[in-house]
């Protein structure tokens, strides 16, 4: 199938699904922007491939930030959301520094994302919007007040969004992963079970982004839910 070249900004893309996803894109011959907070976690310089350093839980320098990669990337045609981070625990347990921040790095800042980027977006012959949600979009779940209200306000804004860019060339899809095996985890109490049918693979989320993309241009994907084929969860025991 030939697919015209896209240039894609992937937010997260220094690690687990981003990192996945813009290797994909790369390998289909894509133009990818990789943002991160830490440039230095790409350890060797690629073609077609630029890295921008953006730390996007500071919401007080991201208008600046993203009007300077809008002037040096005029040809960004597709973003992907990938950037994010879990914390989980009954609402008393979060300081309201936490609370914001969570709140702030995944849901504000992409939504300071798209109020930035969408009117260019708007102008071209073919735009895509895709974020990475989460289960934890479809379905509250003890001890995860705060990130499924991160994940459901990002889900609720790109329902809305789809309707807003509905007489536009502009597409928006949410993916929504069940727990995927990433370092997401290391600094979590629990993670998937062993077995490959406990969890997602980052190649399998990158794939699912791939599909979207690549779809012909009059149809939109409004969301795609992956699961595990057995959901399995395993608590860790941290030392004393």
């Amino acid at each position: 199938m030939h697919t015209v070249k896209r240039t894609v900004l992937v937010t997260g893309a220094s690690s687990g699904i981003g990192r996945a996803i813009a290797r994909n894109l790369l390998q289909q011959g894509h133009h990818v922007i990789g943002v991160s907070r830490d440039r230095s976690k790409f350890d060797r310089q690629m073609d077609s491939f630029s890295v921008v350093q953006l730390d996007l839980s500071r919401l007080n320098e991201l208008p600046q930030k993203i009007r300077e990669l809008e002037q040096a990337f005029p040809e960004i045609d597709a973003v992907i959301f990938c950037a994010g981070r879990g914390q989980f625990g009954s609402v008393e347990e979060f300081s309201y520094a936490q609370i914001e921040d969570l709140m702030a790095l995944n849901f504000t800042s992409q939504a300071f994302l798209v109020r930035a980027l969408l009117p260019a977006l708007k102008r071209k012959d073919h735009g895509d919007l895709i974020f990475i949600g989460s289960e934890a979009a479809l379905k509250g779940s003890r001890k995860g007040a705060m990130y499924c209200a991160a994940k459901f306000a990002v889900r609720g804004f790109t329902q809305a969004l789809r309707e807003e860019c509905g007489k536009s060339n502009v597409r928006v899809c949410l993916i929504n992963p069940g727990m995927v095996k990433t370092a997401f985890f290391e600094q979590l109490s629990f993670e998937p079970g062993d077995h490959q049918s406990n969890f997602i693979e980052p190649e399998d989320v990158a794939e699912a982004v791939s599909y979207v993309l690549n779809s012909r241009a009059q149809i939109v994907i409004d969301e795609i839910n992956l699961s595990p084929l057995n959901k399995v969860v395993k608590f860790k025991k941290f030392p004393e």
